[in-house]
């Protein structure tokens, strides 16, 4: 799957979603629809339109949802694949809640080393900025 990686998000059109989840497209377009509607999110901040170009050759117009609209509806959508997302979604947070960060172990690779340290930097500043750190 060509996923969007674009302003600290995740992009995912909606066949993308039908995909991931492996449901039809009128049900992952309900859930999108109702995370609008109850206004579990805001459409103008969570969906861009860009040109693709399709496989036939001709560019079209799409939206592409950000990584909270394919979180809100991995959590409606009901699916085996919508459950091992749930799952995974789940233990990421659970283990971001007890360590009290997470580390993506891809990315970490990707980015190198200066990544590293501008959190140890953050890290530092703010253990100094509570007392937590003597000298």
């Amino acid at each position: 799957m060509d996923v969007h990686l674009k302003d600290e998000t995740v992009w995912l059109t909606q066949a993308q979603m039908v995909e991931l989840f492996q449901r039809d497209k009128r049900t992952v377009s309900e859930h999108i629809r109702n995370v609008f509607k109850e206004g579990e999110l805001f459409e103008e901040a969570v969906v861009r339109k860009s040109r693709t170009t399709a496989s036939d050759g001709k560019s079209y117009r799409m939206n592409f949802y950000n990584l909270d609209v394919i979180i809100s509806v991995g959590y409606r959508v009901k699916s085996q694949r919508g459950t091992q997302f749930r799952i995974w979604a789940t233990t990421i947070l659970k283990d971001h809640l007890v360590r009290g960060y997470s580390l993506n172990q891809r990315r970490l690779a990707e980015k190198g080393v200066e990544d590293v340290r501008q959190i140890l930097s953050l890290l530092a500043g703010t253990l100094e900025s509570h007392n937590l750190v003597s000298d």
